[in-house]
């Protein structure tokens, strides 16, 4: 593969995958914001807010339905067309929730529709990652699989970038107006950037590995029972592996804007250009973090960045409850910016890595989105409601912060290093 294609390739995985990232971050973002206002109504402030992120959690639990039905299409299909798929669902619901009239409008029916678009939402991005993936990951040379595997999960991180970016924006309006139809700005922009990242991903061919399945005969006639049947230990591998890449990781980027905002007494401004801060430094090491993975192993920098991040749970909030802006940023930089690249840089190329060529997007779609299912839709959830039962102490959420990691540390026990690459579906990594 020559060079040419190398960056076609990685460039169709990166746009794409920021754009649904973009579209579905921005719903996390406004959730503390605005949702909690517009659609969930209570007397009670708190009540509202655990609503609202109910409903960001709610999208999580229909992502592994997502990743079934795409992941089936893509493992018979092909990697290609099913993007095609994902992007477009999600760029529907996403300009159609700039367009939903609120609770004072129509009622009960506003939330019912936002809960609905936001399901949407979680099908599409349930089957988009797994896609973009191994898009890069089955057109990687050999010795860069590592640092092309990375490549998809900075358009996490660039996605988060631009929400959290137009976020700062709309907030500097008076709030009267952001309330009014300010937040309705970046939903329906993302219509122009879906179109863009379709007309990027047209022109990409099928991944070699998946012609060569195709070629051999070795399209598994059902992915999913092929995938439980011969690699459900992988799947369990994968689902704990997910949990110290997610759950941090909405707390520290999504959860710290209304802690930060209605705890420790901070503009929604100023924490959002935290996260933005943070994002930017994250999405700089995560392809470094990637090219160091070809060269000392996925397991190692895992494992060393989830060391760090129970380490770091408590001084979190320490350094937090100082209450200044260089507190609050310094507080994400390290957690968000630093500690957590190294587990999301390495975290796809290592899921690839243990499912063979015929299984593979339904094997990583399936640990990944469970997972994110399990422990990232819910962190914000869970972190809210241990504020509100504890007094507003942040000690149970450090707590949790650390139970992920120790749940995601042991799951990885079970990987040994791959020494090859894949390439065959007759190859896989020893567990």
């Amino acid at each position: 593969m020559n060079n040419q294609v190398s960056k076609k390739v990685l460039v169709a995985s990166l746009v794409g995958s920021s754009i649904e990232w973009f579209d579905y971050f921005l719903y996390g973002t406004i959730a503390g914001l605005v949702f909690n206002q517009l659609f969930f109504p209570n007397e009670d402030p708190a009540i509202g807010l655990i609503l609202s992120y109910a409903t960001f959690a709610l999208s999580f639990f229909i992502r592994p339905l997502g990743g079934i039905i795409f992941s089936h299409i893509g493992d018979k299909i092909g990697r290609k067309k099913t993007l095609v798929l994902t992007l477009s669902l999600m760029g529907i619901a996403t300009a159609g929730m700039g367009l939903l009239p609120t609770y004072e409008t129509i009622g009960i029916w506003a939330p019912i529709l936002l809960i609905t678009l936001r399901l949407i939402q979680g099908i599409g991005l349930g089957g988009e990652w797994g896609g973009a993936l191994l898009l890069a990951y089955e057109y990687a040379p050999a010795g860069k699989r590592g640092l092309f595997g990375s490549i998809p999960q900075m358009g996490v991180t660039i996605g988060l970038l631009l929400g959290t970016l137009v976020m700062s924006l709309m907030t500097l309006m008076p709030n009267d107006l952001f309330l009014s139809w300010g937040w309705r700005i970046p939903f329906l922009l993302s219509a122009i950037l879906v179109v863009f990242g379709l007309w990027v991903r047209k022109g990409i061919d099928e991944t070699p590995e998946f012609k060569q399945v195709k070629e051999k005969g070795e399209v598994a006639k059902v992915p999913l029972f092929e995938t439980l049947r011969t690699h459900w230990k992988e799947v369990f591998i994968a689902i704990g592996g997910k949990v110290v890449e997610t759950a941090p990781f909405y707390i520290f980027g999504t959860f710290i804007v209304s802690f930060a905002t209605n705890n420790l007494g901070f503009q929604s401004t100023k924490a959002l250009n935290a996260v933005t801060i943070a994002t930017i430094i994250t999405t700089i090491l995560i392809p470094i973090m990637g090219s160091l993975s070809d060269k000392f192993g996925r397991k190692r920098l895992y494992v060393i960045g989830t060391v760090f991040m129970i380490l770091y749970a408590f001084p979190y909030f320490w350094i937090l409850e100082l209450r200044t802006n260089v507190a609050l940023t310094v507080a994400t930089i390290i957690g968000l910016g630093i500690i957590w690249s190294p587990i999301t840089a390495v975290l796809g190329t290592m899921f690839s890595e243990i499912f063979k060529s015929n299984v593979r997007y339904t094997g990583v779609s399936l640990g990944y989105q469970i997972g994110a299912a399990v422990a990232g839709g819910t962190a914000p959830l869970i972190a809210t409601a241990l504020l509100t039962t504890f007094n507003n102490s942040y000690v149970p959420v450090a707590i949790y912060i650390m139970f992920t990691a120790f749940i995601s540390l042991i799951s990885v026990m079970f990987v040994r290093e791959k020494k090859q690459q894949v390439t065959s579906t007759s190859e896989q990594i020893k567990l």
